[in-house]
Order: C-alpha cells, then structure tokens, then sequence
C-alpha cells in the first residue's frame, strides 16, 4: 500500500494555481479599457441569468449556517436574494463605468538635470483574497481586480462553499465568453484551513495579501504571511450629534445607521452626542432605538441621565473595551 502525502498534494495544487494566475496576469496587465469593460458586463449579465443556480446554492450554504447554529447576524451576511443579486450586477456594471485606472499619472516632477520622473498607476499582478461568510465579496473581488489588471485568488469561508462554487463558475464562463484567461479569477474551493496557511505563503507567485474580516484574521495574516499583506481598520463606525443638527432628522438617521441592517460593517457602533443636547437628543434616541431591540452601553455620565429619565433597563454601564468594540 503507497502512502498518499495530501498536505503535498494541496500545496502541488496551489503552487498550479498561482502558476496559472500569474500567466493570466501578464494578459491582463495589457489588456485594454474596453476588453475588460466587456467582461464586466458579461459578468453582470450571466450574474442575471444564473439568478435561479446561485440562489439554490446560496440555499444550500444558508440551511447548513442554520444547522451549525450560525448568528442572525452571519446569516444575513450569508444570504443572496433576487434584490441583492441585482445589487451585485448594477454595482459590476458601475465598475465598467469607472475609469480605468491603468497607466494613469498620479505624480511627476522634473529634475535640474532636466529628466522627468513620472509615478503612474501599474497592476500589481497576482492578489490572494482571504475573507469570511460573504459570497458578495466573491463578486466584489473579482471585478474590482478585473478592472485593475490584477488576476486573483480567492479563498472564502466554508460557509459559503456552495454560493462561491457557483459565482466562480459564473465569472469564469463570462471571461471565456469575452475570450479572457479564466485563470484570472480562482477560488480555492477546498475548506482545509491548513490551505490559508499555504496561500499565506505562496509568495513565488501571488504578489499581495488581502483579508477581508475581522481583527483575527488580520491578525493571522500579519503574523503568517510571507507576502506584503494590506490590512484595513475594523469597522468601528460613529455617528457625531453635534449641538447645531437637526435632532428630530438625527433620530431618523441613527435608527437608519443602527437597525436598517445590523450585519454590515458601516452598521452605526458608537454614538457621541454634544453634552449641550444630550439630555434632549439621548433619551429621546434610546426610546426609538428600543422598539428595535437595540441594548445601549453608556458611559457613565450618559448612563446617568438616561436613567433619569426612565430609559435604565435596556441600558448598561460601558467598560473601555466597548468603545474598541465592532457590534
């Protein structure tokens, strides 16, 4: 009997991978404003016409978070419907509409010599993407990357085999269509966490890093990656009720911030109200924000006044860690 090595056989299958992406890149880091235009609208036109196999997928990936007891919150993120698929088009089409931003001059000066050194905007080559149970993100990377000159892969969470399988699959049918490498976009479909790792480390061939999640993935990728990794801020986002604002509109629009769509990263997290109108604006903020459920965390001067004003139950003492806090 022969012992089959699979760790070997999934960094073999990686190492193909890259290999495959960085020939794609080369085409796309050359290839023209209206060619990759063209993919695009054939991206969001096959995302039209696949509306039925994606969502059946996405089913799939929503029933099994279900079962594995997944939060309301991650299953929100999880879950496609006909409006956000045709988000997903309309947002592809408005990346063709972007300008181009290959070979654009972002600087330049001219030396005493009399040599002009311009710096001008080149694909960077090969991105591996790491993010979580979003399959928009699969959408969102690849046409963004598309439109750069950049070929990519994908690594998304097991919660979204299914869904990202099938939007892969999607995208790679409309880059053949339009005559495109389809190894320019890749999704390594595979759930072993042990092949993150092993992306982290592909440096021969994929150029940069990006994660998309949350502080321990960023953190995992800094730590493990032997690749230049671009990581962005939690999304800790704040809304400012200065003294002059409208305090009846600015109710509407923390309500709106808070409860129209908690899962989102530009979801509201902190609210800093002027202390000239916070014992107008805070009580009657809290009362709104109850009907949806909303629990508050006060610093202690907030806490006190709304308690005064009868709002203490759904109310609670904030540490400083709740201010570092995305919710």
């Amino acid at each position: 009997m022969t012992e089959i090595d699979t760790n070997n056989i999934q960094t073999t299958t990686l190492a193909s991978m890259g290999r495959r992406a960085r020939r794609a890149a080369r085409t796309l880091s050359v290839l023209g404003t209206r060619d990759k235009n063209e993919a695009l609208s054939a991206i969001a036109r096959s995302i039209e016409d696949n509306r039925a196999l994606i969502l059946s997928e996405n089913a799939r990936d929503v029933e099994a978070g279900r079962s594995n007891g997944l939060s309301a919150a991650l299953l929100d993120r999880l879950t496609l419907n006909e409006d956000r698929l045709a988000g997903l088009a309309g947002d592809t089409r408005k990346i063709a509409e972007l300008p181009d931003p290959v070979g654009s001059d972002i600087a330049g000066r001219v030396l005493p010599n009399g040599l002009r050194l311009t710096k001008r905007r080149v694909p960077i080559g090969v991105l591996g993407v790491i993010y979580e149970a979003r399959p928009n993100v699969t959408i969102d990377i690849a046409t963004l990357c598309l439109k750069t000159g950049n070929a990519v892969i994908l690594r998304g969470g097991s919660e979204t085999i299914h869904s990202n399988r099938a939007l892969t699959k999607i995208i790679r049918g409309a880059l053949e269509s339009t005559g495109l490498p389809t190894d320019a976009v890749q999704y390594v479909d595979n759930p072993d966490r042990a092949l993150v790792t092993q992306l982290l480390q592909l440096d021969e061939y994929v150029d940069m890093i990006v994660p998309r999640g949350g502080a321990r993935l960023h953190e995992l990728c800094r730590k493990q990656s032997t690749i230049p990794v671009i990581t962005g801020g939690i999304g800790i986002c704040h809304i400012f009720v200065d003294e002059s604002a409208d305090l009846e509109r600015a109710v509407d629009i923390v309500e709106n911030a808070k409860v129209q769509r908690p899962s989102v990263c530009n979801a509201l997290d902190t609210l800093i109200v002027h202390r000239s109108v916070a014992a107008d604006f805070l009580p009657a903020c809290v009362e709104r924000l109850a009907r949806s459920k909303v629990k508050i965390r006060a610093d202690a001067e907030s806490a006190a006044l709304l308690k005064r004003h009868g709002h203490g139950t759904n109310v609670k003492d904030a540490g400083p860690e709740d201010f570092d806090q995305e919710w």
